[in-house]
């Protein structure tokens, strides 16, 4: 069990031991707007109430003990900060953005299944997340329904087996880690039960957010699963902490590939020195650095967006600095398309686009 060391100065815990109980962090989380008038309050600053409480209303707030204590509280453009505290700018509804560009909703066959690609389904297995992640493409969608358990999982499991053509299932939500081991360990051997699934998938911030989660139990019962591949999403250097690290460690130590997906944020790692660090401290740690994410277009972050361009050029770039096992595809994902679309694609449609016009006076 990694030992996390830091604590977060003030947090009520009395002792390592508790600070080290995943459970006991999820008790303690700060959730609602109260908990987060108090919890900037403590830390000398002076929030608009009323103005959080519309926001936390419309889009929910709470965050880990653990990924609290690694914000630098004196730096307002911190980005440990940025990605866990409501910002003001997230009530912003630029034209052109929906709550669902994907149209998830309407690749969902049964509840708790989203089936946008042929050889691939999505199991939504809980609306539960320890951080709720500010730039989260799902703020408008997740609607707090029950974690994919008994009837629902059994309509679920009844889909992808009349679907013979899919071949991997990607269980995420929400978190699927913060289901209780013996339930998530129910859930995949559902899964695994259909013959023609050959791979699950689990996608997580748990080691990010959430170290302490990762256990000799539960890696135990993931390493019976496999193959099992674990993606999870560090945007930062500051969330590369030792705690972090060890978590990935246990289970690639099990087996089980560990592989980031990263979102690109303005601000946060949209320079070269941040994702050069980014990427090759994860590749030092086996962590492969799989995905560069350009954020959607959906209400509530667009504050986080770059433009296309600032993706291509951010991973040309890297091309020149460092190797290909620990370069990223930048890439994003486009409404109607069938896979992901890398960034340079578009950056090249969209300079052929603009020389068009130049060209025909447009």
């Amino acid at each position: 069990m990694p030992t996390i060391g830091k604590t977060l100065q003030g947090w009520k815990h009395d002792s390592l031991a508790e600070w080290e109980d995943w459970r006991w962090q999820l008790r303690h989380s700060p959730r609602g707007v109260d908990a987060l008038v108090s919890l900037l309050k403590d830390r000398g600053e002076t929030p608009d109430e009323a103005a959080l409480g519309v926001l936390v209303n419309r889009y929910r707030f709470c965050a880990s003990p653990y990924y609290m204590s690694l914000v630098d509280w004196d730096d307002p453009h911190d980005p440990i900060r940025r990605q866990a505290i409501p910002d003001p700018r997230e009530m912003t509804d630029p034209a052109g953005f929906a709550s669902d560009p994907f149209e998830e909703s309407g690749s969902t066959p049964v509840p708790g299944v989203v089936h946008r690609f042929p050889d691939r389904v999505l199991l939504m297995a809980t609306t539960e997340c320890a951080v709720t992640c500010r730039h989260c493409t799902r703020k408008n969608t997740l609607d707090g329904s029950p974690a994919l358990d008994g009837e629902r999982l059994e309509r679920a499991i009844d889909y992808i087996c009349s679907c013979p053509g899919v071949r991997e299932v990607l269980v995420s939500g929400g978190d699927p880690l913060l289901l209780d081991t013996s339930h998530l360990e129910h859930l995949l051997e559902r899964v695994r039960s259909v013959p023609h699934v050959e791979v699950i998938r689990i996608g997580t911030r748990v080691p990010v957010v959430l170290p302490m989660r990762v256990d000799d139990e539960l890696v135990a019962m993931l390493r019976e699963q496999r193959p099992l591949w674990v993606n999870t999403q560090f945007n930062h250097p500051q969330e590369l902490t030792d705690a972090a690290m060890a978590a990935c460690a246990m289970l690639i130590d099990a087996g089980i590939p560990v592989s980031n997906q990263c979102v690109l944020l303005k601000g946060i790692n949209d320079d070269l020195d941040t994702m050069r660090e980014l990427c090759t401290t994860l590749q030092r740690n086996l962590v492969r650095p799989y995905y560069v994410f350009q954020c959607d277009p959906i209400p509530g972050i667009s504050h986080f967006r770059t433009e296309p361009h600032v993706g291509g050029e951010l991973e040309e770039e890297l091309r020149g600095e460092i190797g290909g096992l620990c370069l990223p595809s930048f890439v994003a994902d486009i409404p109607g398309a069938r896979g992901k679309t890398p960034l340079q694609s578009i950056q090249r449609f969209a300079s052929n686009d603009a020389s068009m016009a130049d060209e025909t006076g447009g």
